[in-house]
């Protein structure tokens, strides 16, 4: 039999029986769609998180106080661990390749403006987070570089329009926990980064957030180095000085790149976790498409008989019902990637805050696998129907 004949035979018997198909599809269909519709979540949350955390750039280091690898040492040695001060962060600015060099301690504190009072998070920075974290003033001006900072104050822009309405926060007197700033500036609008309200947030020295938080140790240093340097070479000069100053190795370096790569490969696992959770229904397509394949078989002892009689060989009566397997498995995983793309295509409408993207490489696999399946699950009912004797077949008429 030509294979021309033998695809239009096999569609023909598909066909035939619309609603039986229909329903040993729709195992399959209702699989394909909940792989694609999960993976593209999957893969819309892995492409949101990753540009959250490049906002601030890829060519960034970060240097934390303490040793993060465990070496077998005592307890009793972590008091000897030096804490990170402002004298490392003027070291480290001067280190080749190093373009600025920002302190950071983080907090939570009560702002009072005149009658208006509320909690928002504190960052004590430098006077060169705005060139490091790619963010820009919109009135006024950020914290100046001084040896003696002042009691200076920038407010993000939520916190701003919170404190003060439409009226100008510039030169006004606040209130930061027990002690009295100056505002001397406003930011621009950021939004969210990683869930951390940017806007909501107000600016001071870090020198100041130290004495505020009664903290002896900065949280971290971030450092903006040449994005055309190695960073390897980048690390070890920072290592080699911090080092120096330190007279060992009590700090811990993360780049942007260490970060982005961890954060990459669990958003993978992720991702792959969700299609293993779709592929489930696959499954039950599979069983579903195996017993078809097997009624069918008994339905159509007769018809075998008679075709092995008139001369067809058994291999081809093993095309014929694989063929058939297949063009249901086919049918099922193609309808099931239309509406699993159709129904992404509704939730990015719908709800714009979920981030979504089409994960063309799983959908490539979940079509692939339910062809498999299909090959799969029409093996057995096909040897079966190629093993069948004319004579016995025909009997059964």
């Amino acid at each position: 039999m030509r294979y021309s004949d033998l695809i239009s035979l096999s569609y023909r018997t598909v066909t035939s029986h619309k609603l039986r198909s229909a329903l040993t599809a729709l195992g399959l269909i209702i699989g394909i769609a909940a792989v694609v519709v999960l993976t593209s979540i999957g893969r819309g949350i892995h492409t949101f998180v990753l540009s959250e955390f490049t906002q601030f750039g890829t060519n960034l280091i970060g240097v934390r106080p303490g040793k993060t690898t465990t070496f077998g040492v005592s307890g009793a040695t972590i008091s000897t661990v030096r804490p990170l001060v402002m004298a490392d962060v003027v070291s480290l600015s001067k280190v080749e390749n190093i373009i600025a060099a920002s302190p950071s301690v983080q907090g939570n504190a009560r702002i009072e403006a005149g009658e208006k009072q509320r909690r928002t998070n504190v960052l004590g920075v430098g006077s060169a987070v705005p060139e490091i974290w790619k963010i820009k003033v919109s009135s006024g001006r950020f914290l100046p570089e001084e040896s003696n900072p002042r009691a200076f104050a920038v407010l993000g822009n939520k916190l701003a329009a919170e404190l003060f309405g439409t009226a100008s926060p510039l030169g006004r007197r606040i209130r930061i926990g027990s002690d009295r700033f100056r505002v001397i500036g406003v930011m621009e609008k950021k939004g969210q980064v990683v869930g951390f309200d940017m806007d909501d947030t107000i600016y001071i020295p870090a020198a100041k957030a130290l004495e505020l938080f009664n903290r002896e140790s900065l949280m971290e240093i971030h450092l903006l180095y040449n994005s055309n340097a190695a960073v390897a070479e980048v690390e070890k000069a920072i290592k080699r000085n911090l080092i120096a100053r330190h007279g060992s190795e009590d700090f811990t370096i993360v780049t942007q790149n260490q970060m982005l790569k961890s954060m990459d490969s669990i958003l993978n696992i992720l991702t792959l976790a969700v299609a293993a959770l779709g592929s489930i229904s696959l499954l039950v397509g599979s069983v579903g498409i195996l017993t078809i394949m097997t009624i069918a078989v008994s339905e159509r002892v007769s018809e075998i008989g008679l075709l092995r009689a008139v001369g067809a060989e058994r291999q081809t009566i093993f095309q014929l019902f694989l063929c058939e397997a297949l063009a249901l498995s086919g049918a099922g995983g193609l309808c099931g990637v239309l509406l699993g793309i159709a129904i992404v295509r509704i939730l990015d409408a719908a709800l714009p805050a979920l981030p979504v993207e089409l994960a063309w490489g799983y959908i490539v696999a979940a079509f692939i696998v339910s062809l498999l399946i299909g090959m799969a699950a029409g093996v057995a009912p096909a040897m079966k129907a190629a093993r069948l004797e004319p004579l016995e077949a025909l009997r059964t008429e």
